[in-house]
């Protein structure tokens, strides 16, 4: 539904200033200057950190005194050079940084640098893209509004080696002026634009893994474009895809499979040892002595176990570098987690609390995620397992009946029904159990009383947090779940989540380590406190674990491969457009 004109001007007037960099990524593509602008979304990729590369001569800045700000006003004298000028102006509603500004013959010249190269021209001349320019456009009029008008600018392109002049006509400064009206619109209205349609832009996009546009336009095609779906008490609402005739295309090609996370995870479970950070460095000290080293650009994510210690510094550049610092009891309790301010997705939150107070919706989530968590028991029985054919039949029934499920209650209990039949089953999965002395006659937990149970619980707990940092990541409440109530210290979406990945990842990892013959009785230690992994136990359950979450699996929808690890995130994020309305329903993430 549309905002009012009045809306749109308050909003308009609320806006803080538009950064000129996001006023270049809306000429590139509207979506993108969304999450950068609106939702302070970013990731990078290979193109983004070329781009810092070719700017490491003009990003620092230089010192703005008072004879330097006179001189810009005055009129710099040729050669003379000012670098990373940060200016904005409340007239044009504009804030960006020039990488360099230089006296030239005529006045003041603009030089902005980036790393690609220039457009050729019909002649084989080389001339600037249309969004550079208008960049450059931009930074110009913010210096007029500062009293130093521009008589050139110019482009820098790296991958040319040289500079392309920019002619800053009446006509390019209307077209920026247009286009700044047209980005402040945009996100005054509120409402995420659809993703571009097969353009090649996206493979080289910094945002393609949150803004997955093949994939957002399946997940949207099961309504009409435009179309103000009312059901119940179940209000979405879709924004209009670009095709001519209003109607939702009838297929869509398979997506090329997102990218992945890269990066490495240190462990450190030794008591006393001390994770500090050393110029690009982390290092881990015991007793004052250095024993290991990782580059911050491998590093993830940091687990750290018992007394285990991190620096300030050390704790300071995992939060500007955005690494994942997680704590867990010497048992292996997930304890918490640091890591710096959340990404903006605020608009995704505020659907997110105001679809838990709808009953039909919280239904409708829950069904799914059960549906698939037990599709995924019954997958995992059959691969490797040997219950009775009566036992995967009521399986597949209680899977299909949690679509009639009528609430919540009678919900949870086709799931308890499934939940009994499969752990009553689950030592058919396990090889020679009795030799290795493993007793397993049902799930129990708080604390776990036999070894296998003391893998479930340590594999359910390391799920949970994973999912815990993805909702962060995405920019979702981790505590606001639709299937598990919101509890004090509970991360109840995370454990919504966990349920699908539950059979396929902890329970697996579990299977794996008893039939591999990588644990034994003497990795746990049984105590009062219930039963827990060793040291050395744990290394070889993070090895197992580890393993897992990089193995790659089949997309249900779209068929390309990915590791699991990276399939949470897109069943995250999948989540995250169904609160926006950008998505009409939920898909659980099932194994065939």
């Amino acid at each position: 539904m549309a905002e009012s004109p009045l809306h749109i001007e308050d909003e308009l007037a609320d806006q803080p200033p538009l950064p000129v960099r996001r006023l270049h990524n809306f000429l590139y593509c509207p979506r993108l200057a969304y999450y950068q602008w609106v939702e302070n979304l970013f990731e990078d990729n290979a193109d983004t950190v070329a781009g810092t590369h070719a700017h490491r001569n003009v990003d620092a800045p230089t010192p703005f005194t008072d004879e330097r700000k006179a001189a810009l006003q005055e009129g710099l004298s040729p050669g003379q050079q000012l670098r990373s000028l940060r200016l904005e102006s409340q007239t044009l509603g504009l804030v960006g940084v020039t990488d360099l500004v230089e006296g030239g013959p005529d006045g003041a010249e603009v030089v902005d640098y980036k790393k690609g190269s220039a457009r050729r021209g019909d002649h084989g001349e080389r001339l600037p893209k249309e969004a550079d320019a208008v960049q450059v456009a931009a930074q110009a009029l913010l210096l007029a509004e500062h009293g130093t008008p521009v008589s050139q600018g110019w482009i820098y392109y790296a991958g040319d080696r040289r500079r392309v002049p920019v002619d800053l006509s009446p006509e390019l400064y209307a077209k920026t002026r247009q286009a700044i009206a047209a980005a402040k619109a945009q996100a005054a209205d509120g409402h995420c634009p659809p993703p571009l349609v097969d353009d090649p832009r996206c493979m080289y996009c910094s945002a393609y893994p949150i803004c997955l546009p093949g994939e957002s336009r399946q997940w949207a095609m099961e309504t009409k474009p435009g179309e103000f779906r009312d059901t119940d008490q179940m209000t979405l609402t879709f924004s209009e895809w670009p095709e001519s005739d209003g109607a939702a295309p009838a297929a869509i090609e398979v997506p090329p499979r997102p990218p992945g996370d890269e990066g490495e995870i240190l462990i450190v479970q030794t008591a006393g040892a001390q994770v500090g950070q050393r110029g690009g460095e982390f290092t881990v000290a015991v007793k004052g002595e250095v024993v290991q080293k990782m580059a911050a650009e491998q590093l993830r994510a940091i687990y750290l176990y018992g007394a285990a210690q991190l620096t300030t510094q050390a704790a300071q550049a995992c939060l500007e570098r955005g690494i994942d610092v997680s704590y867990f009891s010497p048992a292996g309790r997930f304890l918490g987690l640091l890591r710096g301010l959340p990404a903006s997705g605020i608009d995704a939150r505020r659907a997110q609390y105001r679809l838990f107070e709808k009953d039909l919706v919280r239904l409708t989530v829950a069904r799914e995620i059960l549906r698939g968590k037990i599709h995924n028991q019954r997958v995992l029985l059959m691969r490797n397992g040997n219950p009775p054919d009566t036992v995967l039949s009521r399986m597949a029934d209680l899977r299909d009946h949690t679509a009639e499920a009528r609430d919540l209650a009678s919900l949870m209990g086709i799931e308890g029904m499934a939940a009994k039949l499969y752990f009553e089953n689950f030592a058919t999965m396990l090889k020679e159990a009795g030799t290795w002395a493993f007793d397993f006659n049902g799930r129990n937990k708080r604390p776990p009383r036999d070894p296998v149970n003391a893998l479930l619980s340590l594999g359910y707990s390391m799920l949970a947090k994973e999912l815990t940092g993805v909702c962060h990541a995405v920019g979702l409440d981790p505590f606001c779940g639709f299937l598990h109530q919101p509890r004090y210290g509970r991360p109840a979406l995370a454990l919504d989540l966990m349920e699908e990945f539950r059979p396929l990842i902890a329970d697996s990892v579990a299977i794996s380590l008893i039939n591999r013959g990588e644990l034994g009785a003497s990795d746990f230690v049984h105590a009062a406190s219930g039963t827990f992994l060793k040291d050395d136990g744990r290394k070889a359950f993070w090895s197992a674990y580890f393993r897992r979450l990089d193995t790659e699996v089949k997309h249900p929808q779209f068929d390309y491969r990915m590791s699991y690890r990276r399939m949470m995130e897109v069943q995250a994020r999948q989540l995250w457009r169904f609160l926006r309305g950008e998505a009409v329903r939920y898909h659980a993430f099932t194994s065939r």
